[in-house]
């Protein structure tokens, strides 16, 4: 899945012990990052969450609502810029262990990772298409007006 010399052994997060880990810790970094500002446009806590525990100052509801847009989002940049050699080995150093991506390659990541967040696919609650940065606005309000109505909340899921 990851293209010609990529290995992946399994998840070391920090620090991240290899390149494709590397990526990993970036993408979801970012994701974090915009999903933290959903929670707040609706209206959440993003410390008070489900699936994950509200310990050591980490938001669970945006830790918890991330579980739908890792796979779609983040993981899916990864795949692509390493199989589209937008990103290859040399992009990358390494000190005491730990992989970072070079200046030049975290443009090229972020450019990749924009690129996913503004691709448009049909919401297949609302059945209009909108991009994946609206989607994970729209899954927040959804959540929200789960908590506040005890509308049914219905995660994200594209085929």
């Amino acid at each position: 899945m990851l293209g010609d010399g990529w290995t992946f052994t399994g998840r070391f997060r920090r620090p991240p012990t290899d390149p494709v880990n590397a990526l990993l810790s970036f993408g979801y970094g970012l994701l974090r990052t915009q999903v933290t500002a959903a929670v707040h446009i609706a209206g959440l806590d993003p410390y008070i969450g489900f699936l994950h525990e509200t310990t050591r100052g980490q938001p669970a509801m945006v830790l918890d609502l991330m579980e739908e847009f890792r796979a779609l989002v983040a993981d899916n940049v990864v795949l692509t810029v390493l199989k589209q050699r937008e990103i290859q080995r040399q992009d990358f150093t390494e000190s005491l262990g730990a992989f970072r991506l070079t200046d030049s390659a975290s443009k090229t990541f972020l450019g990749a990772f924009d690129r996913k967040l503004s691709s448009e696919f049909k919401h297949p609650i609302f059945n209009y298409k909108c991009t994946y940065r609206r989607a994970i606005e729209l899954q927040a309000r959804l959540l929200a007006r789960h908590l506040q109505e005890g509308v049914v909340y219905e995660p994200l899921v594209i085929r």
